[in-house]
């Protein structure tokens, strides 16, 4: 069982077998390392707590074995990744579901809306249409631009996970399922840093891969972009605020569509095409346009990009509760989290049995930050004449 955890973590974290023996100081080597991978050895304590540190997990994560598996939907066509890259890949997937299911059942969470997984089936690209239509009723969006991609996905129990990968990575869908072969969670995963346009296209594109039902006749890619392109801008919307025929569109207008739906102007002069709303002509002229005015690598007002917030908002509530300890907590957000609000009752009572040497230390601490917050209230009464302002 370690043997897996093991190389899982190390693929995660991206080290070679040679790059984490460097990594654990010479410890061990490449080839005992490789032993403990394939289950012909088992490390000691010792070199287990050098494992811990240099992965950057509690020791016990080590043991843990996954409940579920995890299955991947989708990788696009023509990715170019290596194998290294897309083990690493579905490594950090991995235990990014498995962060946030054991997350959920600590915090007592219930179960999501049920995720209709490969269960909407079309026939063609043409129906991608109606799918994205029947999952907006489903999740009663309404037709109007949708504000939060993420926080939309969220909502419906499908988690939005960011990596930091290779630039021919664009995205990946996947789902878990328990031992019964139930599926349990759903994610999509998307590169970090990309604009906004780039990343609500990403998104919806797994989304997608997630949930059509195709047969094997219809090309996987096409469909989901079609899909995407319909859950963003459903064709109502886009016809109202085009209209059903245009001879032309000006640029200054598909930049307002663009603030409007949160999509590139590539992608909204596909949607217009798809639609028929400009002919195959007028988009191919457009697209030379694109080209020579260096759209395709960099187009003028980027969107902001969007941050998913589940993981983040549940893992201050677990911490506030004392159901996460602080290191777990900045190991699940990969930062570190700062406190400056009183003791908690949880706290004090493990306060209480610190040794006195150490509590005196803590709770100095907490005294100097109190008269620090008593300074700064003191000079904002004197500069407000004697009273504390509140708005």
């Amino acid at each position: 069982m370690i043997g897996d955890r093991l190389k899982q973590l190390r693929l995660a974290r991206g080290f070679s077998l040679e790059a984490l023996a460097a990594e654990l100081g010479g410890v061990v080597t490449r080839q005992a390392l490789w032993k403990y991978e394939q289950g012909r050895a088992r490390p000691t304590a010792t070199v287990l707590a050098k494992l811990s540190g240099a992965l950057h997990v509690p020791a016990s994560l080590l043991w843990q074995e996954a409940t579920f598996e995890t299955q991947f939907i989708a990788y696009r066509k023509g990715y170019g990744l290596l194998k290294r890259d897309r083990e690493q890949v579905q490594s950090v997937v991995r235990l990014a579901l498995e962060d946030r299911l054991r997350l959920r059942e600590r915090t007592g969470q219930r179960n999501g809306p049920s995720i209709p997984v490969q269960s909407i089936s079309v026939l063609s690209v043409e129906e991608t249409e109606g799918a994205a239509e029947h999952l907006r009723r489903l999740w009663d969006l309404g037709v109007d631009p949708i504000a939060s991609v993420t926080g939309v996905l969220e909502d419906h129990a499908v988690y939005v996970i960011e990596i930091e990968a290779s630039e021919k990575f664009d995205g990946v869908s996947a789902v878990a399922h328990d031992e019964n072969g139930q599926t349990v969670v759903a994610a999509v995963a998307i590169r970090r840093g990309v604009p906004g346009e780039r990343q609500r296209l990403d998104l919806t594109h797994e989304l997608g891969h997630l949930i059509l039902k195709l047969p094997e006749a219809v090309d996987g890619e096409k469909a989901a972009y079609r899909f995407a392109g319909a859950f963003l801008a459903p064709a109502s919307a886009m016809r109202r605020e085009v209209g059903p025929r245009r001879a032309s569109v000006h640029i200054a207008e598909l930049l307002l569509l663009k603030r409007r739906f949160g999509m590139s102007i590539q992608a909204l002069l596909y949607r217009l095409r798809d639609l028929e709303i400009i002919t195959e002509s007028h988009y191919r002229q457009w697209c030379i346009e694109i080209n020579r005015r260096g759209f395709r690598r960099s187009e003028p007002e980027p969107l902001p990009t969007e941050h998913p917030q589940w993981l983040r908002q549940t893992v201050l509530r677990a911490l506030a509760e004392g159901q996460l300890l602080r290191e777990e907590a900045q190991r699940l957000l990969g930062e570190t989290i700062e406190d400056d609000e009183p003791l908690s009752l949880i706290e004090r009572r493990s306060l209480m049995k610190l040794p006195l040497a150490e509590r005196r230390r803590v709770l100095a601490e907490q005294a100097q930050k109190s008269a620090a917050h008593c300074e700064e209230d003191t000079e904002w009464r004197d500069l407000q004449g004697g009273d504390i302002v509140e708005y």
